[in-house]
């Protein structure tokens, strides 16, 4: 099983970006155990980050016929691009939208989600551990036929 994990704007700074709110990882950090975590359960995982949208659509478009599931951080693009919205829709791959923080105790701007409409299911809040519950969800929700 082959998933793609997806990173937008501004995660490449991780570990150093208001730690508060996203904890003292870094990407490269979390990236690497949920690596680990996707081998020992026999799934190939790939990371992506980029901090333009449309290298993140591109990406999402390199990914039909090669993934099984994706996994996306968009970042502030979860609340604004309908763009990135519409290349999830047209691949057809179930996806799961995640957060560090809980996008719903903070600003109100950030309450409205362009993909949870669209996703299998969306993690949030749990700083870098919503990375490892997001691919367990995906990987259950994939080998139950999904």
């Amino acid at each position: 099983m082959h998933v793609l994990l997806l990173n937008g704007p501004n995660l490449n700074l991780l570990g150093q970006r208001e730690p508060g709110i996203y904890g003292c990882d870094t990407l490269a950090t979390i990236e690497t155990e949920l690596t680990r975590e996707a081998k020992a359960d026999g799934v190939e995982l790939v990371c992506f980050q980029s901090n333009f949208e449309g290298a993140l659509i591109e990406r999402i478009h390199q990914a039909m016929g090669e993934s099984q599931g994706i996994l996306i951080n968009a970042g502030a693009y979860t609340h604004s691009s309908i763009a990135i919205r519409d290349a999830l829709t047209g691949v057809a791959i179930p996806y799961v939208e995640l957060h560090l923080s809980n996008t719903h105790a903070r600003e109100p701007f950030r309450h409205q989600s362009y993909l949870a409409g669209r996703a299998v299911g969306v993690v949030s809040g749990f700083g870098a551990k919503s990375y490892s519950l997001a691919l367990s969800g995906l990987v259950h929700h994939l080998r139950q036929g999904g």
